[in-house]
């Protein structure tokens, strides 16, 4: 009884040990996407799939990659592809409209 109860606490211990780094990141991006929520219950903001659906036909030939919000400046940068360069298209999250692109 005492090695069966020794045992599942030194499982326990490792499985919470092995789980420390991935809380041990920054929450940046968990807290981007609560303020997202925030901003689109409220009306503030569109959707990120009617964002997506402007602007991807505008990039056909590049390979989507995903989106990010920034609750600063109220943007979604997207993240294209294309022959081995990366182009971020920035995005007005209240109108759709583009305001940026980098490569």
């Amino acid at each position: 009884m005492i090695a069966t109860r020794a045992i599942f606490l030194a499982l326990l211990a490792a499985a919470t040990l092995a789980g420390a780094p991935a809380r041990a990141e920054p929450d940046r991006q968990r807290g981007d996407q609560g303020e997202a929520r925030k901003e689109l219950q409220a009306g503030n903001i569109m959707r990120s799939g009617e964002i997506e659906a402007k602007i991807l036909p505008q990039m056909r030939d590049a390979e989507y990659l995903g989106f990010a919000y920034d609750p600063t400046a109220r943007a979604y940068r997207l993240k294209f592809i294309k022959d081995g360069r990366v182009t971020y298209v920035d995005v007005d999250a209240r109108t759709g409209r583009i305001i940026g692109r980098s490569r």
